[in-house]
């Protein structure tokens, strides 16, 4: 039985690296490949914030991207890969156009900008310094990088919301594919072990109780919550299998059932979930074997985020609920 124990870093060619805030109320984390990876999304939510994700469309021309960026700050928080960019830029990583070197750089944002002071936003300059932190050391889960900011349980209201965060699990094959997951957990919905069912995290009464969201939605049915689009769980599946973008592309999709398997509702209007997929390369599998391992550390890393995440500004973590 393989374990999904491990961590994104697992996978060779990348490095991982965050920045916050002064107060933590909201941060950028970015992926680094050291050779360009082969990279696929696939965006669920319909509220999304993102850039570069057209090029990384199977029939458009860019193969490798350089980066990618999951960050804080709504649409604000895009700006941030403009600082990855600029670090990759003076290491002369990137696509060369003859007088300069252009680095790919997709990215996908959450909205946190009610954690804390709205006007605190990711921006050029944090991204850089999460460029400059890359590296393969290992990091904290919860509220670190882009997770900073995150919540969840908020279609009940913002009073009744738990803190979201950063979490990460991978799973390593004896014939060397390892497939890892990084996520950033900011959804509207509850969180359910897979293994069991059970709620873990969401939405509580004022006594650290879970609320029975599902039940309290339809017994207390508002739309408003539905529809202000101030949600979103972003994440990247990283591989070192031998793959194109069309492949990773479905990876990307099939990772959204780890999604589907521990955030109820997902996929909502009021959502942007976006999953990207890259691969560094170097071992043979096939699709079906990846994508499936893909699901299975995406869900592992969404407990990993709630888990992990610590109270802050009044909204409560994991570790603080009644038991």
């Amino acid at each position: 039985m393989y374990k999904t124990n491990g961590t994104i870093l697992d996978v060779p060619g990348i490095k991982v690296g965050h920045a916050e805030d002064e107060l933590k109320q909201t941060g950028c984390s970015v992926i680094i490949f050291n050779d360009g990876a082969v990279c696929g999304v696939d965006v669920r939510g319909s509220a999304p914030g993102t850039r570069e994700t057209e090029l990384l469309d199977p029939i458009n021309i860019i193969q490798k991207v350089n980066a990618v960026v999951l960050s804080g700050g709504s649409a604000f928080g895009l700006d941030s890969a403009s600082g990855v960019m600029r670090y990759l830029e003076e290491r002369k990583k990137g696509l060369d156009v003859g007088v300069t070197v252009v680095p790919i750089v997709p990215a996908a944002i959450i909205f946190d900008l009610n954690f804390g002071d709205p006007a605190v936003r990711p921006d050029a300059k944090m991204g850089y310094i999460a460029a400059q932190n890359a590296s393969t050391n290992a990091f904290p889960s919860g509220n670190i990088g882009a997770g900073a900011g995150a919540m969840i349980g908020k279609i009940a209201g913002f009073d009744k919301a738990m803190k979201g965060g950063l979490g990460t699990a991978s799973v390593k094959l004896p014939g060397g594919l390892t497939v890892g997951a990084m996520v950033v957990v900011n959804a509207v919905g509850e969180i359910r072990d897979p293994k069991n069912g059970k709620t873990i995290a969401g939405a509580c009464d004022e006594n650290g109780h879970l609320i029975d969201l599902i039940s309290y939605i339809l017994e207390n049915y508002k739309d408003h919550h539905f529809t202000q689009g101030i949600n979103t769980t972003i994440g990247i599946i990283c591989c070192n299998a031998n793959m194109n973008k069309s492949q990773m592309k479905k990876v990307a999709q099939m990772a959204h059932d780890g999604l589907a398997r521990t955030i109820y509702p997902v996929h909502t209007m009021s959502d942007g979930d976006t999953i990207f997929a890259a691969t560094t390369g170097g071992v043979d599998s096939s699709v079906n074997i990846v994508g499936m391992l893909a699901a299975e550390v995406m869900a592992a890393a969404i407990l990993d985020a709630v888990k992990s995440a610590k109270s802050k500004f009044g909204v409560r973590g994991y570790a603080d609920l009644a038991k």
